[in-house]
């Protein structure tokens, strides 16, 4: 048995791994995809302290090795059901139980989908949710990016660099991103928007060849592509919890700022939780105080 389990290897969960193992935890982390989250598919960091410029997958490995150096534990398992009631905490995976004193929940969330006719049958076949991983199968091509937030226009950058033609399509009037990103993109002379529109459907044959769009004025269009990047933002992946821990009407965990919950050696840490503002910089907080509360907990315990 571990003193500390902890769900997740985004940045919340990795920098809870470093502050638990400094704490003299023992601590094993759980994560269905090994580690990096959301941060290792993003292709430019320029607003985590001390790194400027950085690349995602880069600052995710930096994030990895520190905690392994540190002593913690990295399991690559997809997680069925938990127990957290208790002085001993339940992890169940597919063919494995893990225990552990306490538990630290840093699952962080997961790429929203469109839902319109073609998303699902052509997913990896030209829809993807993540442009640096799939952008360069891309190369020379055609392709279109759907949002308008900090990933959205950051993917529609990465993707200029790669393709022949980047169309961005948007549901409002103006971006979200932050202005350096959307100032950038607006220079790049292969990028087209589409704005007050959302995408009604993916056609292809065997692969993606274009999508349908409609605008608020009642108009719409069809624009002919090679590949469908999704970028509208992320959800909650906090079902399982959902009996023994409370969440928020939009499924996140209610937790403040200690990221206590009302589980005794229980914690949450990162986007998975209520907060205003989600970024690198937030969760990396988050998993530090979660991991020294949890130390707390657990040698309090001895």
């Amino acid at each position: 048995m571990r003193d500390l389990i902890i769900i997740g290897g985004g940045p919340a969960g990795m920098t809870a791994a470093i502050y638990a193992c400094r704490a003299g935890l023992s601590v094993l982390v759980l994560d269905k995809f090994s580690y990096g989250g959301q941060v290792a598919l993003t292709n430019e960091v320029e607003n985590y302290p001390g790194v400027p410029n950085a690349n995602g997958a880069e600052l995710a490995a930096l994030f990895h090795r520190q905690a392994q150096e540190a002593g913690a534990e990295f399991v690559s398992t997809d997680i069925q059901r938990v127990e957290l009631d208790g002085p001993v905490k339940k992890v169940f995976a597919r063919k494995k139980e893990f225990e552990a004193k306490a538990v630290i929940i840093a699952n962080g969330v997961t790429r929203r989908k469109i839902g319109c006719p073609g998303e699902e049958e052509f997913s990896g076949r030209g829809v993807s949710y993540c442009a640096t991983c799939d952008g360069a199968f891309y190369r020379d091509k055609t392709a279109v990016v759907v949002g308008g937030g900090n990933t959205a226009v950051g993917d529609a950058l990465y993707l200029s660099a790669i393709c022949k033609k980047v169309w961005l399509i948007h549901r409002r009037d103006a971006f979200r991103a932050e202005r350096y990103l959307s100032d950038a993109l607006g220079k790049k002379e292969n990028v087209s928007y589409i704005l007050n529109a959302t995408v009604t459907a993916i056609h292809g044959e065997g692969h993606v060849r274009s999508v349908d769009y409609s605008t608020a004025g009642g108009t719409g269009g069809t624009v002919e592509t090679d590949a469908v990047f999704v970028a509208i933002g992320a959800v909650p992946d906090n079902g399982i919890y959902a009996e023994q821990l409370p969440l928020d009407r939009d499924g996140y965990f209610a937790a403040g700022e200690d990221c206590k919950t009302p589980l005794p050696g229980v914690f949450v840490a990162g986007d998975c939780r209520t907060k205003p503002i989600k970024q690198i910089v937030t969760a990396t907080a988050d998993g530090a105080v979660a991991a020294t509360l949890a130390a707390e907990y657990v040698h309090a315990m001895s």
